[in-house]
């Protein structure tokens, strides 16, 4: 009797300490939700910040503004007074951490090296995948301008996760092709939605 006793409680510790043990593994595996820190630089009116803001919370809630900063001097490219995204992008990544993602926001002109032409300019840019991007205002119409912005932030947002262009015209990851479709764009599609759900991006609701 007092053997299998002692075997009834060794039994009881083991699964016990089992559980606790799955318990504890769940946890390391559960990551909080990606958190999206918009960055504005100097140059960008803090009125503007706010409405980028307010639309990109529209979409994805999770967001965190931070205090405008100076452009680093080696971005900046002055036979074409021009910012380049990439120095941009190259500066943020070095300031983002796991977890979260970046956007800077400018007024300024930004370009980038497109095919045969190194200085083009751009909208916005972000690598795919990466952890930082930029947009710009300076390209957009005056129509409609703080629409189109908070368009082209999560645009680039999107690619940092590693999403592609997408067919879809409604959807924010539609191929610009050198034009400015925004007006038509109304959120993530269904599948690059599901895509960035799977990148651990809570959203209110799909």
């Amino acid at each position: 009797m007092i053997i299998r006793n002692t075997f009834y409680l060794s039994s009881v510790f083991f699964l016990t300490l089992s559980c606790s043990e799955k318990k504890e593994v769940k946890k390391e595996i559960e990551k909080p939700p990606v958190t999206i820190l918009i960055q504005p630089f100097k140059d960008i009116k803090p009125g503007t910040v706010e409405k980028v803001t307010e639309g990109i919370k529209k979409v994805y809630p999770n967001v965190k503004v931070l205090n405008a900063i100076d452009f680093p001097e080696n971005t900046y490219y002055k036979e074409r007074n021009r910012y380049r995204a990439d120095s941009i992008i190259k500066f943020l990544n070095g300031r983002t951490k796991d977890g979260f993602v970046t956007i800077g926001l400018t007024s300024k002109d930004i370009s980038a090296t497109r095919g045969k032409i190194r200085d083009f300019g751009i909208m916005g840019l972000g690598y795919r995948p990466g952890r930082a991007c930029v947009a710009s205002e300076y390209r957009l119409s005056r129509k409609n301008t703080d629409e189109q912005f908070y368009k082209v932030a999560i645009h680039e947002l999107g690619h940092t996760q590693g999403l592609p262009h997408c067919p879809e015209k409604m959807c924010f990851m539609r191929d610009a092709e050198g034009k400015n479709p925004t007006d038509e764009e109304t959120d993530f599609c269904r599948k690059c939605k599901t895509f960035l759900i799977n990148k651990n991006w809570k959203f209110s609701s799909i």
